[in-house]
């Protein structure tokens, strides 16, 4: 009997091995990264957002390979986390990357696509804001805001032709946002309180926190703007 035991026993020894050094690894690796995830969240919803970017970047470290999407995720929460962390340059070039990647890849999950998208949009705006102030020309950041305005208007239409009117709206508003910033005189934007999200970025010393959405601007005549078809920008 002690034999079979101890036989059945050993039998066991390389089953559990094998598990330990092959998906035990990968599942340890999950739960490390569920719960910087859950403390990079925490530091999101305590408004710390350097604290946040910090976790997500260790989040991302500690996730398994193979997990493309979970990783596309945790860098679209991390772009939002450097938007209001000082951080606007390097979320806006991140989620440049992003949107292309989930453009080019047929299995990427649309929602994430819009969603990487907007908050694109929402970079693209601040950067032209920072731009005009430190008095860059129309060529310069016109790009920018004009691929901002594209975005904003393909969502709101898809929103609309979804049936999401709630946000087909906040994309119109985004959207109007966007025209307004092009049109408005240099001196009309400079007696603006420079929004949170872009305050000192450039310098690295931005201290201001908010939310990523676009400051809704003084209404202008945009009578004539944006009535034209958007061109496919492939994903921008």
């Amino acid at each position: 009997m002690r034999i079979l035991v101890l036989s059945a026993w050993l039998l066991l020894v390389p089953v559990a091995l094998a598990y330990h050094f092959g998906p035990g690894q990968s599942q340890q690796k999950l739960d490390a990264t569920a719960k910087k995830l859950a403390e990079a969240q925490r530091l999101a919803a305590a408004e710390d957002g350097a604290g946040a970017v910090e976790a997500f970047n260790d989040a991302l470290k500690l996730l398994p390979d193979g997990q493309s999407e979970q990783a596309r995720q945790i860098r679209l929460r991390r772009a939002k986390a450097q938007m209001i962390a000082k951080q606007l340059p390097e979320a806006h070039a991140d989620l440049t990357l992003l949107v292309d990647e989930l453009s080019n890849d047929s299995a990427a999950d649309p929602k994430l696509l819009a969603e990487a998208r907007s908050v694109l949009a929402n970079s693209q705006y601040y950067m032209t804001w920072l731009m005009r102030l430190e008095g860059l020309g129309r060529d310069a950041w016109e790009p920018e805001i004009e691929s901002a305005r594209q975005i904003y208007r393909h969502l709101a239409e898809a929103a609309q032709t979804s049936g999401d009117a709630s946000a087909a709206k906040l994309h119109r508003e985004d959207l109007e946002s966007a025209i307004r910033m092009a049109r408005m005189d240099l001196s009309e934007l400079q007696g603006l309180a420079l929004p949170c999200q872009c305050k000192g970025c450039c310098s690295g010393k931005c201290q201001g926190r908010g939310k990523s959405r676009p400051v809704q601007l003084q209404k202008t005549d945009i009578r004539s703007a944006g009535t034209g078809n958007i061109p496919d920008t492939g994903g921008r």
